[in-house]
């Protein structure tokens, strides 16, 4: 006999509730930099709280199927790693566990399997002891004086009202910044998406003679025949899983609502013409192949804040350290600004340029830093620093910029001794 669940009758309360959660740290967006920032500011001691919208951890690195790690090392036949942090123990303990595969072109890439880094995700911020709260949806800022005072959320299961000292706007949309009322930035040519997904089924013996340039030269032939409009992208096989990680396709990343939605349908729609594409042009791999899973819409570039300085390209040219470095990258230019291919701006081997805390901190605020692809650049650097390397190390210094900004204007730390506990992500070189 089966036990007896009782239930009750209960009315909605006229006058709605809303939950209060206070932290001292509040991180708006749960990718790979609101991660960092967050791990990072609980190994500092600091009481954290970690937003999404989506429904699990993990943002685009996860939902959107990005499938590599880029930006962690320098370019060259020689690279060395220059950001760490959290870095260091996920690789650790995704290659332990055969998750992750580690690459060597012109720079280090890791192929990784998402389903095993969310999980890591998942058990790192638990181990922690950082309050998660996902599936909320950001309705009202409450700013005043210059400062976030507290953000309230929308859930399935009623409101929810956040008070912390410090906000970490890693929402990849400056959505903290912009209901804020603080001003933003919006690009005025479009910058295009990809829908990642995963392949499988297909020849894994026959894939080893498979040439991206051929497919290249077919997809500028004869894609439109597929309705495809992109022609270059990549098709990574990850030996002994088989699976094949596809990055081909490009849509309009727009800021309405309604368009917003309907990019999901557009990038399956382009997802299923590439599957057509590739069993018909390359039917030794392709022939049995099919879709195994489709990742959401990857958004590159929406909008982003307008800091003390603007990060340009002609910044990550050179060199030149500037006296508030937060971050090394050495990616290169990767602008996705037109349907057909991408812009590619290539460095030179070894070349090492830097991120400013003042690009990252809203110029009419003082208890917000911002972290990943909302950052003040211009479009070309955007499109460089915007990879998952740095988005770990600005994740990385906005965590520390807050501590030491506690519940002062984070404009004013010290920035030697900002750098000095950066000095992995600065100065490293092993």
């Amino acid at each position: 006999m089966s036990a007896v669940i009782r239930t009750r009758t209960i009315r909605r309360r006229k006058a709605r509730g809303m939950q209060t959660v206070e932290a001292e740290l509040c991180v708006l967006g749960a990718g790979i930099s609101g991660i960092s920032a967050a791990l990072e500011a609980a190994k500092l001691g600091r009481n954290v709280v970690i937003v999404d919208g989506a429904p699990a951890l993990g943002g685009q690195a996860i939902g959107a199927i990005i499938g590599t790690i880029i930006g962690l090392y320098t370019h060259g036949p020689e690279p060395y790693q220059i950001t760490h942090g959290i870095a260091d123990d996920l690789i650790r303990d995704l290659t332990a566990e055969g998750s992750i595969l580690r690459l060597h072109h012109s720079t280090v890439v890791f192929q990784y399997d998402e389903m095993r880094l969310a999980r890591w995700m998942e058990r790192k911020v638990e181990e922690a002891g950082i309050k998660v709260l996902v599936g909320a949806v950001l309705t009202r800022v409450v700013f005043r004086n210059r400062r976030v005072r507290h953000i309230e959320f929308a859930t399935r299961f009623g409101a929810v009202k956040v008070v912390a000292d410090g906000f970490i706007d890693s929402s990849g949309d400056a959505s903290l910044s912009y209901e804020s009322g603080l001003r933003v930035r919006e690009p005025n040519e479009p910058v295009y998406g990809t829908l990642n997904f995963l392949i499988e089924n297909y020849n894994v013996a026959a894939v080893k003679s498979l040439q991206m340039k051929d497919v290249h030269e077919k997809l500028k032939s004869v894609g439109g025949d597929y309705g495809l409009v992109r022609h270059d992208g990549h098709l990574m096989h990850y030996p002994d899983k088989n699976f094949m990680l596809a990055n081909i396709g490009h849509f309009q990343t727009p800021l309405d609502p309604l368009s917003m939605s309907s990019m999901v349908i557009e990038g399956r729609r382009q997802a299923d013409g590439v599957m057509r594409f590739l069993k018909a042009e390359f039917p030794n791999i392709f022939r049995n192949a099919k879709i195994r899973t489709y990742g959401n819409p990857g958004i590159r570039q929406t909008r982003w804040i307008v800091s003390r300085r603007q990060l340009t390209l002609a910044d990550i040219r050179k060199t030149t350290r500037p006296k508030d470095a937060a971050a090394r990258c050495a990616w290169w230019v990767e602008l996705h600004s037109t349907p057909e291919l991408v812009h590619w701006e290539r460095f030179k081997d070894g070349h090492v340029y830097y991120i400013p805390l003042s690009c990252m901190v809203p110029k009419e605020a003082d208890n917000i830093v911002v972290a990943g692809r909302c950052v003040d650049a211009d479009s070309h650097a955007l499109s460089a620093i915007r990879v998952m390397g740095p988005c770990i190390a600005m994740g990385t210094a906005a965590a520390h910029a807050l501590d030491m900004a506690g519940t002062g204007a984070v404009h004013k730390i010290d920035l030697k001794q900002f750098q000095k506990r950066l000095y992995d992500n600065l100065e490293r070189t092993d």
